[in-house]
């Protein structure tokens, strides 16, 4: 079980409402924000991603790659559907990582801030205290998990490699 390490959410607060889109700096392969990510999976459609600020081990982000704002009024029906069936591949990629009694699927986001429409797939570990389940994956108040750069890296290729077999799987289906 990893340590909790302090997080400063003040300083998170004004980087989301002041500084630029986080998804579209990663996408754009800003320097400043794509060498803090921990990458699992990305196409012309999707960033796929672990989550810089993690309260649970394995808690990913999935993001369409162009800027969109509103869960369904930006996206057209097929486009919302395309990006579900990424939250659910990676969901199924986490799940077979990371033991998960529960796996949560969050979209959150502000127009005041972290904008860019994004999916949250933060898998609840087992023996979490039921009062305590459903608000795990939100816990952001002064503490993140401490995770070292090496065990992000491995845990992101874990998930990468589980994502990947199963696409080839539905490919090879497909043929």
């Amino acid at each position: 079980m990893n340590q909790l390490r302090p997080f400063d959410l003040d300083a998170y607060t004004r980087r989301a409402r002041h500084g630029p889109c986080f998804v579209c700096a990663i996408a754009d392969g800003d320097p400043e924000y794509r060498i803090d990510h921990e990458f699992i999976y990305e196409d012309a459609d999707v960033l796929v991603f672990l989550n810089r600020y993690p309260s649970l081990r394995g808690y990913t982000l999935v993001c369409p790659r162009r800027h969109v704002e509103r869960v369904v009024d930006d996206l057209s029906d097929t486009e919302y559907l395309q990006l579900q069936r990424w939250v659910y591949r990676v969901g199924r990629a986490v799940e077979q990582v990371v033991p998960t009694e529960r796996l949560y699927i969050l979209s959150l986001g502000s127009q005041q801030g972290n904008r860019h429409v994004h999916w949250h797939v933060a898998p609840l570990p087992p023996g979490v205290a039921y009062a305590d389940q459903q608000l795990a994956a939100l816990r952001l108040g002064g503490q993140i998990l401490a995770m070292p750069d090496e065990e992000m890296a491995t845990l992101a290729t874990a998930i990468r490699d589980r994502l990947l077999e199963e696409l080839w799987r539905g490919r090879a289906h497909e043929i």
